[in-house]
This record gives C-alpha cells, sequence and structure tokens, in this order.
C-alpha cells in the first residue's frame, strides 16, 4: 500500500445540535450532545487510512484522559503509535462544535498539547518518511514544526500538501516547499487578500506553490495551476453536518495521490469523499470507507 504521512494536530470534540448558530452573545438551546474525535490532523490521518492509504500520524497529545481516549481510537482506526507523542505538561486539545439543522457549523479549538509540537521532535520522525510518498500538514500545529515536516519531506522527495486552516500568513519559503495547497474559499480569501476565488488561487501560484485546490462544498472545487484554472463539480448528497468534510476531502486527496493518481483524478476523488462525510454526524466516524466513494464516483465515471 502507498505511504502517507500526516502531521498535525488531535482533539476531543464536544458537539452540541441547534435548530440555528447563535448571534453574538445569545444563548441557544440545544437539542443532542455527543462526543467524538477531532483535531485536523487526526482527521486527515483517518480519512487517508478509510480511503485505503498506509497512514502515519505524528501528533502531540496530553497525558490525561482526553489524551489516552484519542490514543485509543487512533488505533482502533488502524492508525500505528509510532508518530504519537505524549506531553505530561500540556492538555490534549478539545474542540467545541454547534451545528445546526443545515448541517453548518461553528468551532471553537483548545488547542493544549497540539501547541507544543516542536520542530525537534519533527525532525526525529525523519525516519519515517523514508519510503512515503505524500506528506499532508496543516496550521493547528506551530508553522516551525510545519516548517520541519515541509523541508524533510522535500529532501526525500515526497509530495506536499499544506491544509491551510486556520488560515494565517504564509512566508514565500514556506509556499515554496507546498506542491498542493487547499484552502476553501474563506482561507483563500485570507490568504491572498482578494475577494474572487480563482484570482486569489493565482496569487498563491505565484508567490510559490505549485498549484492550488479551492473546496466549495456545494460547488465543488476549483484547481489553479501554472496550466490554467479547471473546476471540478460536487456530488449531490443529503447534508447532515459539515463538520470534517475538508478533512475528508484532504486525506482522499492524500490517498489518492500516493496511489499515483492524477491531480485531476484526486480531486474528484477527494470531492466524493468530502461529500460523503458530511452525511454523518461527528468527524472521524463520518469518514468513509473507500467503497463508499468509489459507489458514489460510479455513475460519473461509468458516464459516457
Amino acid at each position: 500500500m502507498p505511504k502517507v504521512i500526516v502531521v498535525g494536530s488531535s482533539n476531543l470534540d464536544l458537539c452540541v445540535n441547534v435548530d440555528r448558530l447563535p448571534a453574538r452573545g445569545e444563548t441557544v438551546l440545544g437539542r443532542d450532545f455527543y462526543q467524538s474525535y477531532g483535531g485536523k490532523g487526526a482527521n486527515q490521518a483517518v480519512a487517508a487510512r478509510k480511503a485505503g492509504g498506509d497512514v502515519i500520524l505524528l501528533s502531540k497529545i496530553g497525558t490525561d484522559s482526553n489524551g489516552k481516549l484519542i490514543e485509543k481510537n487512533l488505533v482502533a482506526m488502524g492508525l500505528p503509535q509510532t508518530g504519537i507523542i505524549r506531553d505530561p505538561k500540556s492538555p490534549t486539545g478539545v474542540a467545541l462544535i454547534v451545528v445546526d439543522r443545515t448541517g453548518a457549523n461553528q468551532i471553537a479549538v483548545a488547542p493544549g498539547s497540539n501547541l507544543m509540537l516542536t520542530s525537534e521532535e519533527v525532525s526525529r520522525t525523519s525516519a519515517l518518511m523514508a519510503g512515503a510518498r505524500v506528506l499532508l500538514v496543516q496550521l493547528e500545529v506551530p508553522i516551525p514544526a510545519v516548517m520541519q515536516a515541509l523541508t524533510l519531506a522535500r529532501k526525500n522527495r515526497l509530495l506536499t500538501i499544506l491544509n491551510p486552516a486556520p488560515a494565517q500568513r504564509l512566508s514565500t519559503e514556506l509556499l515554496k516547499l507546498v506542491d498542493i495547497l487547499t484552502p476553501n474559499e474563506g482561507e483563500v480569501y485570507q490568504l491572498a487578500g482578494q475577494n474572487d476565488a480563482a484570482e486569489a488561487a493565482r496569487v498563491l501560484v505565484k508567490r510559490g506553490t505549485r498549484s492550488v485546490v479551492v473546496t466549495r462544498g456545494a460547488q465543488g472545487a476549483l484547481l489553479m495551476d501554472s496550466s490554467g484554472l479547471r473546476e471540478f463539480p460536487a456530488f449531490t448528497v443529503e447534508v447532515v453536518d459539515s463538520t470534517g468534510a475538508g478533512d475528508a476531502f484532504n486525506g482522499a486527496l492524500a490517498c489518492a495521490l500516493a496511489e499515483g493518481d492524477s491531480l485531476e483524478t484526486a480531486i474528484s476523488f477527494a470531492n466524493a469523499a468530502g461529500a460523503l462525510a458530511t452525511t454523518k454526524r461527528g468527524a472521524q466516524n463520518a469518514m468513509p470507507s473507500r467503497r463508499e466513494i468509489d459507489q458514489l464516483q460510479r455513475p460519473r465515471i461509468d458516464r459516457p
């Protein structure tokens, strides 16, 4: 099987379903409460694993009860303990998530141990990259750790994917280490200072990243690279909870690319995974299997 290295966060998610999202300063009574597992790094690693990839996650958790729960869940999801680092001083990350009846959400995160991941710790795991094909990183861990992971991946000739979430200013030096940047619409606007997704993606390519894939929910995805702009339609599904849809997209994208698919083919595969993730509650539990992704894609692939 191909190998995907994911460097990123792990959180315990505390979720509440509501009829509508609260306005500023407003209290809204919820309906259901449930606990699940999240963090963009862990979500994307689970997504890539369920899509069929051989995946290693490098992530830092606390030694508290939440950390133990997360580690047990990651192992149950098929991820090895090789890359799990334990921090005895910092609490495990926690996310507070509110989801309305349309599947839209609001999320606040207390990062905890995720912010303690160092570039030195990333360096000590460089042997994990031997034989890997794709590195996938996000921005819920410190930038020096992200930079070190990208640098090591480039030295080992891995394809690099950066999901720039949550969005923050990125240096040209960092962008030049990124083969594929995967912001959503809000993130690409923030990163490029533009209010048009295509133009914003074009700006980021000029700044150094090889290609930009903008995820747009029900509108599908845009790809911008040196060849120009291409659009990829979304798959129509009944949305229950959009939490983790972007992570499903990124994990599936990494899996497909590690298998040797073209970027265009991988984006379609990832669009199917992202759509399916919205049909279930939670993040990691909602990540679709390879069989589910293939079944959703098949009518479009088989169409003459």
